[in-house]
């Protein structure tokens, strides 16, 4: 099944890309800065499944960023849309079959971290998984070992690079532990406060699969949540919605950009 997929992107793709992007919702306006763009709806990639979630326009793209060839997914797959872990991860893999090296995540996230702010940028140093391993089952062979290590899920050296990327655009960021949820439904007050507790500063339902698959393959990591919600302050009139939580990434998605085309360049 992925080598089919993988097969058919072969033709369409530009260039020899090295690095993927999978951008979260709200964060599809990096795409807008892919130049040479190919763009292929999932629809027509044989066994992709389809993207069912706000603020996930269902594309791949494939062109140059930061002068750099790479491939974006527009819009990802969730565990909650009522797909198996292997729909959820099934790109990561036809990825790997294409070359891919590095992979670069995002995602909306409330901030758990009481010092965080609607807008924050947030590195991903290292997850909580609290949702259904991608890897349990046979093992993929062809992709990696029985156990993967995680101890370094999050690249390092990536890490360093955007932080310095940071410092000389003056880009202000924060670093920390994103928490992987199945949702759909928001977290009541008592899980932001429990997940802050054991250590988490952001929280979301996507991007942990992923990364998981993408280690097991091989692939080096680089994370980044944008703050959408603050899940710590709860006035009486509060309310999780999810249209706001596409206009908060939405707004905070340009300075990610920059981030992001800078990021591509040096690796």
């Amino acid at each position: 099944m992925y080598k089919i997929a993988a097969d058919y992107l072969a033709g369409r793709i530009q260039g020899n890309p090295r690095t993927a992007i999978i951008l979260g919702s709200g964060l599809d306006g990096l795409a807008d800065r892919i130049t040479d763009a190919v763009v292929i709806p999932y629809a027509e990639i044989p066994n992709f499944v389809r993207s069912t979630a706000t603020g996930h326009k269902g594309n791949l793209i494939s062109g140059r960023l930061g002068g750099q060839w790479v491939i974006a997914m527009q819009g990802r797959f969730h565990y909650y849309e009522g797909y198996t872990m292997r729909q959820v991860t099934f790109p990561v893999r036809v990825m790997k079959l294409l070359g891919i090296e590095n992979l670069l995540v995002s995602n909306a996230a409330g901030g758990i971290n009481e010092t965080f702010k609607v807008g924050d940028l947030m590195i991903i140093r290292d997850h909580i998984n609290m949702m259904p391993n991608p890897l349990i089952g046979p093992n993929e062979e062809a992709f990696g070992t029985r156990f993967p290590d995680m101890t370094r899920a999050y690249d390092r050296e990536f890490i360093r690079y955007a932080e310095e990327i940071a410092a000389e655009r003056s880009i202000p960021l924060r670093k920390g532990v994103y928490v992987g949820l199945t949702g759909p439904s928001f977290e009541t007050p008592a899980e932001y406060a429990f997940y802050g507790k054991v250590g988490g500063d952001a929280i979301g339902m996507s991007t942990v699969p992923e990364v998981i698959v993408a280690r097991h393959a091989g692939m080096r990591v680089f994370g980044m949540s944008v703050i959408t919600n603050e899940g710590y302050h709860f006035a009486d009139d509060f309310v999780n919605d999810g249209a706001d939580v596409i206009v908060a990434a939405r707004e905070a998605s340009s300075l990610m950009t920059q981030l992001f085309t800078e990021l591509v360049r040096k690796i």
